[in-house]
């Protein structure tokens, strides 16, 4: 079979995968303007980069995409499914990693370690310029908003600092499942109202876009944290940038933002914001996990014609 590998990767990535997938020929291509010609390619790795409708088309041979990692809204799953193409996320995988981003954002926030950082740097040997305003994680209430791998995962870290968790999901966990992790659900509003920090899992769609709006924050404790790795539009981004000037948010670690072009985005210049480039799943250890589940993937595809985590099912042509 034909794979590309299309983006940014860990070093060694693409000598992993030549040993897991021995009888398939693998080419690269790293940025948006050669992915979007290269023709190459019966299934395609992709991460970083987009992979829209006329970057389909180009791709004759194409019979799959995969997502590194679990998000998907940078693929054109309708037109994919229309041309027969399977696109496919990897759920679960670097669970590890976003989550723990989601925590160190937590706890970078509460402790405000950028400014104390800042502070020293500066020369300044300080220890009560932020006292009165530092928190912990311990005895707070942590609101999850989905509970998927990665929510469930931040809650047992969460847990682990003395956190009690609320968690809102759409798809209600199990009761069972709910008693194992600890986590207690409770309608959306209510999870707005009681928690002290608030972290977002949940993927961006319609339904999600704007969760976080001034509506949802005016519902909100004063010194709530705000926390998002999961996509930048969930939170409207004008909202909280309202209220965390007008003292009514805290403070706010963002693993993503909705105009990424930081020289026109405001919240870059508030010092009680903490904005990372989405590399919440990445690490340098990530392909040891994430390149044996997509191989297998791959070889069981090749094998069988059959894919998993397949997320556009409601669009692929009918036989």
């Amino acid at each position: 079979m034909k794979v590309l590998l299309a983006g940014s990767y860990p070093k060694g990535t693409l000598e992993k995968f030549q040993a897991q997938l021995p009888d398939c020929e693998i080419r690269t291509v790293t940025d948006q303007e050669s992915y979007d010609a290269e023709t190459f390619g019966e299934a395609v790795i992709v991460r970083t980069v987009k992979t829209p409708e006329k970057c389909l088309a180009a791709k004759k041979d194409l019979k799959t995409v995969i997502r590194w990692g679990a998000g998907f809204d940078s693929v054109d799953i309708e037109a994919a499914g229309k041309m027969g193409i399977y696109v496919c996320n990897t759920p679960g995988v670097n669970s590890y990693s976003v989550a723990e981003q989601a925590v160190t954002l937590m706890l970078a926030c509460g402790r405000m370690l950028i400014q104390q950082n800042r502070l020293t740097h500066s020369g300044v040997w300080d220890r009560k310029a932020f006292t009165e305003e530092m928190t912990t994680l311990s005895h707070k209430t942590v609101g999850v908003i989905g509970g998927g791998n990665i929510g469930r995962r931040v809650a047992a870290e969460v847990q682990a600092f003395g956190a009690e968790v609320i968690y809102y999901d759409p798809f209600r966990m199990k009761p069972e499942m709910e008693e194992a992790c600890r986590m207690t659900y409770v309608p959306l509003e209510e999870l707005f109202r009681r928690a002290d920090v608030i972290t977002v899992h949940v993927p961006l769609l319609d339904s999600t876009r704007h969760l976080i709006d001034e509506k949802a924050i005016s519902m909100m404790k004063p010194n709530v944290i705000l926390v998002n790795t999961a996509r930048g539009g969930i939170i409207d981004d004008s909202a909280l940038l309202a209220a965390l000037k007008e003292g009514r948010v805290h403070a706010a670690g963002l693993d993503c933002v909705e105009n990424e072009n930081l020289a026109e985005n405001p919240l870059a210049e508030l010092e009680n914001v903490i904005i990372t480039p989405h590399l919440g799943g990445t690490s340098n250890d990530l392909a040891d996990e994430m390149v044996p589940k997509i191989a297998g993937m791959i070889r069981k595809f090749a094998e069988t014609g059959e894919m998993d985590h397949v997320v556009n099912r409601e669009f692929l042509k009918k036989d």
